[in-house]
Protein backbone atom coordinates (compact mmCIF):
# COMPACT_ATOMS: atom_id res chain seq x y z
CA UNK A 1 0.00 0.00 0.00
CA UNK A 2 1.32 3.34 -0.66
CA UNK A 3 1.68 5.66 2.29
CA UNK A 4 0.08 8.69 2.49
CA UNK A 5 3.78 10.54 2.22
CA UNK A 6 4.09 9.19 -0.98
CA UNK A 7 0.73 9.91 -2.34
CA UNK A 8 1.35 13.21 -1.58
CA UNK A 9 4.41 13.82 -2.40
CA UNK A 10 3.38 12.34 -6.13
CA UNK A 11 0.84 14.11 -6.41
CA UNK A 12 2.41 17.65 -5.86
CA UNK A 13 5.62 16.47 -7.98
CA UNK A 14 3.49 15.39 -10.71
CA UNK A 15 1.01 18.84 -10.73
CA UNK A 16 4.45 21.07 -9.97
CA UNK A 17 5.66 18.80 -13.90
CA UNK A 18 2.24 19.65 -15.51
CA UNK A 19 2.29 23.05 -14.58
CA UNK A 20 5.47 23.98 -15.70
CA UNK A 21 5.09 21.88 -19.09
CA UNK A 22 2.04 23.68 -19.65
CA UNK A 23 3.64 26.92 -19.00
CA UNK A 24 6.74 26.40 -21.02
CA UNK A 25 4.44 25.42 -24.25
CA UNK A 26 2.65 29.07 -23.93
CA UNK A 27 5.24 30.76 -22.95
CA UNK A 28 7.09 29.33 -26.26
CA UNK A 29 4.86 31.39 -28.59
CA UNK A 30 6.15 34.60 -26.83
CA UNK A 31 9.87 33.09 -27.48
CA UNK A 32 10.02 32.96 -23.52
CA UNK A 33 10.91 30.51 -20.95
CA UNK A 34 8.10 28.88 -18.88
CA UNK A 35 9.56 30.43 -15.33
CA UNK A 36 8.93 34.01 -16.64
CA UNK A 37 4.94 33.58 -16.88
CA UNK A 38 4.90 34.01 -13.30
CA UNK A 39 6.69 37.61 -13.21
CA UNK A 40 4.23 38.61 -16.00
CA UNK A 41 1.55 37.73 -13.74
CA UNK A 42 2.81 39.03 -10.81
CA UNK A 43 3.65 42.41 -12.56
CA UNK A 44 0.31 42.91 -14.08
CA UNK A 45 -1.08 42.74 -10.83
CA UNK A 46 1.00 45.90 -9.48
CA UNK A 47 0.46 48.21 -12.12
CA UNK A 48 2.54 50.44 -10.13
CA UNK A 49 5.84 49.25 -10.27
CA UNK A 50 7.29 46.83 -8.48
CA UNK A 51 11.30 46.77 -7.62
CA UNK A 52 13.61 43.48 -8.48
CA UNK A 53 13.97 42.56 -5.14
CA UNK A 54 10.62 42.57 -4.65
CA UNK A 55 9.26 40.44 -7.80
CA UNK A 56 11.83 38.15 -6.09
CA UNK A 57 10.73 38.02 -3.11
CA UNK A 58 7.24 37.71 -4.32
CA UNK A 59 7.45 34.93 -6.72
CA UNK A 60 9.79 33.40 -4.27
CA UNK A 61 12.63 32.93 -7.16
CA UNK A 62 16.29 34.18 -7.45
CA UNK A 63 17.43 37.83 -7.56
CA UNK A 64 19.68 36.83 -10.25
CA UNK A 65 17.07 35.03 -12.36
CA UNK A 66 14.52 37.59 -11.74
CA UNK A 67 17.74 39.79 -13.29
CA UNK A 68 17.94 37.46 -15.96
CA UNK A 69 14.54 37.75 -16.86
CA UNK A 70 14.31 41.30 -17.01
CA UNK A 71 17.11 41.87 -18.93
CA UNK A 72 15.28 39.57 -21.67
CA UNK A 73 11.90 41.55 -20.88
CA UNK A 74 13.38 45.06 -21.73
CA UNK A 75 14.84 43.62 -24.59
CA UNK A 76 12.04 43.12 -26.20
CA UNK A 77 10.50 46.02 -25.02
CA UNK A 78 8.14 44.00 -22.45
CA UNK A 79 9.41 45.81 -19.64
CA UNK A 80 10.34 49.17 -18.67
CA UNK A 81 12.68 50.53 -15.71
CA UNK A 82 11.81 53.80 -14.35
CA UNK A 83 14.76 55.23 -11.72
CA UNK A 84 18.15 54.04 -11.30
CA UNK A 85 20.00 50.73 -10.16
CA UNK A 86 18.06 48.04 -8.06
CA UNK A 87 15.73 50.43 -6.77
CA UNK A 88 14.33 50.89 -9.98
CA UNK A 89 10.63 49.92 -10.42
CA UNK A 90 9.73 47.86 -12.80
CA UNK A 91 6.57 48.21 -15.10
CA UNK A 92 5.24 46.26 -18.06
CA UNK A 93 4.81 48.02 -21.22
CA UNK A 94 1.97 48.17 -23.62
CA UNK A 95 3.20 44.78 -25.12
CA UNK A 96 3.82 43.29 -21.63
CA UNK A 97 0.79 43.87 -20.55
CA UNK A 98 -0.60 41.96 -23.67
CA UNK A 99 1.57 39.10 -22.69
CA UNK A 100 0.72 38.89 -19.32
CA UNK A 101 -3.18 38.96 -20.06
CA UNK A 102 -2.67 36.33 -22.54
CA UNK A 103 -0.82 34.14 -20.13
CA UNK A 104 -3.55 35.11 -17.42
CA UNK A 105 -6.48 34.02 -20.18
CA UNK A 106 -4.65 30.60 -20.67
CA UNK A 107 -3.77 29.77 -17.19
CA UNK A 108 -7.23 30.43 -15.91
CA UNK A 109 -8.18 27.90 -18.95
CA UNK A 110 -5.65 25.62 -17.99
CA UNK A 111 -7.28 25.66 -14.11
CA UNK A 112 -10.25 25.43 -15.19
CA UNK A 113 -9.56 21.99 -17.22
CA UNK A 114 -7.15 21.30 -14.61
CA UNK A 115 -10.48 21.02 -11.96
CA UNK A 116 -13.20 19.84 -14.31
CA UNK A 117 -14.76 17.40 -12.63
CA UNK A 118 -15.04 19.00 -9.31
CA UNK A 119 -17.94 20.62 -7.71
CA UNK A 120 -18.11 23.72 -6.36
CA UNK A 121 -18.22 22.56 -2.88
CA UNK A 122 -15.20 20.22 -3.80
CA UNK A 123 -13.00 23.05 -4.82
CA UNK A 124 -13.40 24.95 -2.05
CA UNK A 125 -12.56 22.25 0.10
CA UNK A 126 -9.38 21.59 -1.53
CA UNK A 127 -8.18 25.18 -1.24
CA UNK A 128 -9.04 25.36 1.98
CA UNK A 129 -7.53 22.11 2.61
CA UNK A 130 -4.45 22.54 0.07
CA UNK A 131 -3.84 26.62 2.56
CA UNK A 132 -3.73 24.31 5.72
CA UNK A 133 -0.82 22.08 4.33
CA UNK A 134 1.34 24.70 3.00
CA UNK A 135 0.88 26.99 6.60
CA UNK A 136 1.27 23.71 8.30
CA UNK A 137 4.49 22.68 6.63
CA UNK A 138 5.66 26.98 6.59
CA UNK A 139 5.71 26.53 10.47
CA UNK A 140 7.44 23.24 10.12
CA UNK A 141 10.04 24.42 8.11
CA UNK A 142 10.35 27.48 10.04
CA UNK A 143 10.55 25.39 13.86
CA UNK A 144 11.63 22.53 12.68
CA UNK A 145 9.88 18.84 12.55
CA UNK A 146 8.97 18.42 16.36
CA UNK A 147 10.63 15.29 17.97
Amino acid sequence: MVSRFERFSFAISEIYRYWHKIAADEMEKHGLKGPYSVYFTTMYRYPDGLTSAQLAEICSRDKSDVSRAIALMEKRALVVKEGASYRALLKLTEEGKKVAEFINERAGHAVDLGGKGLSEENRALFYETLELIVSNLQTISQEGLPK
